[in-house]
């Protein structure tokens, strides 16, 4: 009976850790298919602001016709914008980064423009430009939604493969760390607006 003793509590040990194990590799594929959905709401928020510049500037170019240098700013900023993608698989800190900074140059330049339209009172009370400039509102407030989301998912997923024992079962499995969509350097200063 006692030779039986050592080898059933390594039997023991082996299926806990294949337990274990399984039960850790699941959730870290279930958490991170989390993360990767929500980025894909948030590049869906970010593409439906992209669709809507086009006309933004259409409406303000009939009012604003010697404003070349903004429209062109914005439109050169979208399509920069547009081109920066990152593949779901590779959420990495870095290309988060390079993303970030693509929109943050879309974001200034939608600024500028902004500022423009305040020296055009016609076009600011233009039914197709309010619709516009309320629609294009509306996108950025889901923008911010959706990269909060996206964060709270990177959350639970970070937390899930750096807690003990995943740790340990994550040296095995090597899930890729998400980076986070963080805040543009900067920007805890309010911007200076200038008319």
């Amino acid at each position: 009976m006692k030779k039986w003793i050592f080898p059933g509590i390594l039997v023991l040990i082996a299926l806990w850790a294949f337990g274990a194990g399984k039960g850790f590799y699941n959730q870290a594929v279930n958490l991170q298919e989390n993360a990767n959905t929500q980025w894909a709401k948030v590049e869906s928020a970010y593409q439906r602001r992209a669709d809507l510049i086009p006309n933004l500037v259409s409406t303000v170019k009939g009012y604003a016709a010697h404003e070349k240098e903004t429209l062109e700013g914005v439109i050169k900023a979208r399509a920069e914008a547009t081109q920066t993608k990152i593949d779901v698989g590779d959420l990495s800190p870095e290309k988060m980064a390079a993303f970030q900074k693509a929109q943050s140059g879309l974001s200034g330049a939608l600024q500028k423009l902004m500022v423009v339209v305040e020296r055009y009172p016609d076009l600011k009370a233009n039914q197709n430009f309010l619709e516009l400039q309320s629609q294009l509102e509306g996108t950025e407030n889901r923008i911010k939604v959706e990269r909060d989301r996206f964060n709270d998912e990177v959350k639970v997923y970070s937390k899930h493969l750096k807690t003990f024992p995943n740790n340990i079962f994550n040296m095995i499995f090597k899930f890729k760390e998400i980076g986070y969509f963080k805040s543009e350097a900067g920007s805890e200063k309010a911007p200076k607006v200038e008319f």
